[in-house]
């Protein structure tokens, strides 16, 4: 075993490389795997680190910069780790215009977190987002992988007790 395939095994779990191999079968070179090799790591560790950024790099022959360009581009890769489920508020016009400003306050205080960070029992992490797509359901914003619009400061609170 070569060095640098021995180096990402210490790094990469066997799992992760196998998942990422088996998309970059699929694909015309190693790099168009980028963005699922990303998200790999990300579903088995929660965030991409630097460490699991650079043997991933490698793996798709590519440079430590060029992949780092592309994670920091996707604001669903997160290169710092966050709680157990992210909350997506959206902080578009739509949702500004419509009481956006509103829902994040109450947000911000129901979480007692600003953007960016997390709980303190780590089950949350607070992110705005530029767009979810909603704006005809305005405002809106996911917990997880669930979308939650026409949203109110009053509505926050069923929500994170049916999460809980």
């Amino acid at each position: 075993m070569s060095a640098v395939k021995n180096d990402m095994i210490n790094v990469l779990s066997q799992q992760e490389i196998d998942a990422i191999e088996a998309e970059i079968e699929h694909l015309p070179d190693r790099k168009s795997a980028a963005i699922d090799a990303l998200k790999i790591v990300q579903k088995y560790r929660g965030w991409v680190s630097d460490d699991s950024l650079r043997a991933t790099a490698k793996l798709l022959e590519m440079s430590d910069e060029e992949l780092d360009g592309i994670a920091t581009f996707y604001s669903l890769i997160y290169r710092h780790p966050v709680g157990e489920k992210v909350v997506m508020y959206c902080d578009s016009v739509s949702c500004w215009i419509m009481g956006g400003n509103k829902v994040r306050d109450r947000l911000k205080e129901k979480l007692q977190i600003e953007p960016g960070q997390t709980t303190e029992d780590g089950k949350y992490t607070l992110l705005p987002v530029t767009c979810l797509g909603d704006c005809d359901h305005a405002p809106a914003m996911m917990v997880g992988d669930d979308l939650h619009h026409d949203l109110t400061p009053e509505s926050l609170d069923k929500i994170f007790e049916e999460d809980a």
